[in-house]
């Protein structure tokens, strides 16, 4: 992986470099920042920089030997660790590498749960359990093969639990030449005892242009591209997965939506609807109410005066400046919560035309009967 393969983070990657350069590199550090942002993206490409044997100014050669057994993930010196669904308890990282590398290889912007398609997880949990530590303990305990580094990039260290202190004498007092790459997404739940003994590179989320422009870079057409950066927040992964997915037309769906919730339809198309969402899919399902309270946000842009924020396509930006006219931002707030909420039960399961019939319900609540969680007035 090289920098150059990486969306955006311009100045984190510039960063990275000058503390190479500047021979800074700290034996520990914490690449922290929420998925799709190419967390991941940037430890590996970093750590192909330092072990690179013929590094350029702006990046790794990409030729030497290092570099291809980097590019194949089969570095002796470059390890990882990772969540996974253990079958056994002796289970470690090392069980499941062939899988990690074929996923890693077919999308550095990997998600836990595009991770989880890869290996029979079944209703497992995840984690990273002793059995990985002590391989890690042992692994990081000999010198480098061939590169000055020996590095291990451990993704997502939330997974953890308590048997993660087993390695806190090897991360503060480590062989010489070892690098310890952290790639974290939530910082609140990696281990105090981890977190007081890394250097914090923070990695913001992508905008908006960088993530519309890589997906037409690579054959989206410009429509699609637009919709799905719209969608993903900054989020690589969830604008690929969007993309992957056989419905695309979420805004039409959401309006009517809406708009029968506004009109309180009492001739059934509230039930033909739900029966609609309820058949999508859970990953349709998913993309659908992030779609609303994308859209709902834009629309409170819009009732806030900051409409050069928005980024809709011209017929979207109609429709939503006309929802925002009927929607206020308080109600349309309130909204946004109730679908955050949908999306958490979603994806535990949840069954999915209760679930939507209860949100609809809510929403006629709050636009029509205009009552609203104690403490916020309804201001039209």
């Amino acid at each position: 992986m090289q920098f150059k393969q990486i969306v955006g983070q311009d100045a984190v990657k510039q960063r990275l470099l000058n503390s190479v350069k500047e021979n800074r590199v700290s034996h520990a550090q914490l690449f922290l920042g929420p998925e799709g942002s190419g967390s991941l993206a940037l430890a590996v490409a970093y750590a192909q920089y330092v072990s690179c044997e013929n590094r350029q100014s702006e990046d790794s050669c990409g030729e030497c030997a290092s570099c291809r057994k980097y590019q194949k993930l089969m570095h002796p010196d470059l390890h990882f660790s990772y969540p996974f669904f253990a079958k056994h308890k002796d289970d470690t990282a090392l069980s499941f590498i062939e899988e990690w590398r074929e996923a890693f290889g077919a999308n550095p912007y990997i998600s836990l749960d595009v991770w989880r398609g890869y290996l029979e997880a079944e209703n497992k949990q995840a984690n990273i359990n002793i059995a990985e530590c002590h391989q890690i303990i042992k692994k990081l305990s000999l010198k480098p093969f061939e590169s000055i580094y020996k590095i291990l990039i451990l993704w997502l260290p939330e997974y953890l639990d308590k048997t993660g202190n087993a390695l806190l004498k090897i991360i503060e007092e480590p062989q010489p030449n070892t690098l310890f790459l952290l790639v974290a997404e939530n910082q609140d739940q990696i281990l105090n005892t981890i977190l007081s003994r890394t250097q914090l590179v923070k990695i913001p989320c992508l905008n908006y242009n960088d993530v519309r422009d890589y997906l037409i870079e690579h054959g989206q057409p410009k429509a699609a591209a637009e919709q799905a950066a719209y969608l993903s927040n900054g989020n690589l992964t969830e604008a690929l997965q969007f993309l992957q997915q056989e419905e695309d037309s979420y805004h039409g769906l959401f309006v009517k939506w809406l708009r029968c919730c506004i009109t309180n339809n009492k001739e059934g198309e509230m039930f033909k609807l739900v029966e609609q969402l309820a058949k999508m899919g859970r990953e349709n399902q998913k993309n659908f109410l992030r779609y609303g309270i994308s859209f709902l946000r834009e629309c409170c842009l819009i009732n806030a005066g900051a409409e050069q924020l928005v980024h809709l396509p011209q017929a979207e930006m109609e429709l939503a400046q006309k929802m925002a006219k009927a929607i206020a931002i308080a109600p349309a707030e309130a909204i946004s919560a109730e679908l955050e909420k949908a999306h958490y039960h979603i994806e535990r399961n949840a069954n999915p035309k209760i679930l939507f019939l209860d949100v609809s319900l809510q929403i006629i609540k709050i636009l029509v009967f205009k009552t609203l969680p104690k403490g916020t007035q309804y201001i039209t």
